[in-house]
């Protein structure tokens, strides 16, 4: 399959939705368990810390591929069934993409968009009620463990998109997982890819969409 097309900004954006890889309808291999989701952004690994991402949409008559082939990193310790804290694996499973943030401004996007600076931070504190949620306080007044957290303005992060492991915030399952800016190595957990195709794909995201990852 064509890799995503190399155009820029709204043109970009237009062609996602108006010139699919194909024009056929296809069967994905998350086929029902995406729920009322219209797009989806699949990661399937090929093995180590390394897959595949393709990007679909359903219409009227089915699901067609807007963008396919696109090489992404997965954690350094590869795919997991569950997430785990601590462990550098990306969990498998269908995750919702409820909100974007970055170092970079807002790049145009449906989903909410947070702009982070030095005293913006992911809880990954197992023992606070922080836990699994972004924060910002100085790192001297964080009510959590900032040696157990992520500082969000690193170069990672210019443009990333919030994946949501484990939304109930049950300590032991894992914190900080998102869909962010590649640094050209395996992730802690994340999946990452080249800056440019991310803001490609940000633009192109709307509230409801969702990542599927399998092996």
């Amino acid at each position: 399959m064509r890799r995503l097309l190399s155009l820029l900004g709204a043109v970009l954006v237009t062609a996602l939705t108006a010139a699919p890889v194909s024009t056929a309808d296809v069967t994905p291999w998350f086929g029902n368990t995406v729920g009322n989701a219209t797009q989806v952004v699949s990661v399937v690994g090929v093995g180590g810390s390394k897959a595949k991402m393709d990007v679909y949409q359903r219409g009227a008559t089915g699901w067609q591929a807007v963008a396919a082939g696109i090489p992404t990193f997965v954690g350094s310790a590869g795919m997991a069934p569950k997430a785990k804290s601590g462990y550098p694996a990306t969990p498998m499973g269908v995750f919702t993409l409820p909100f974007a943030f970055g170092t970079a401004p807002n790049p145009g996007t449906a989903l909410q968009y947070v702009q982070v600076g030095p005293n913006h931070w992911w809880s990954g504190d197992d023992n606070s009620p922080t836990f699994n949620t972004m924060q910002v306080c100085q790192k001297a007044q964080c009510p959590f463990d900032t040696a157990e957290s992520e500082n969000l303005q690193i170069p990672q992060y210019k443009h990333a998109v919030v994946m949501g492991v484990n939304p109930n915030r049950t300590p032991g399952d894992g914190a900080a997982f998102f869909f962010h800016s590649t640094d050209g190595g395996p992730t802690a957990g994340c999946v990452a890819i080249d800056d440019a195709k991310l803001v490609q794909i940000i633009q192109w995201l709307k509230p409801g969409a969702v990542i599927a990852i399998a092996q």
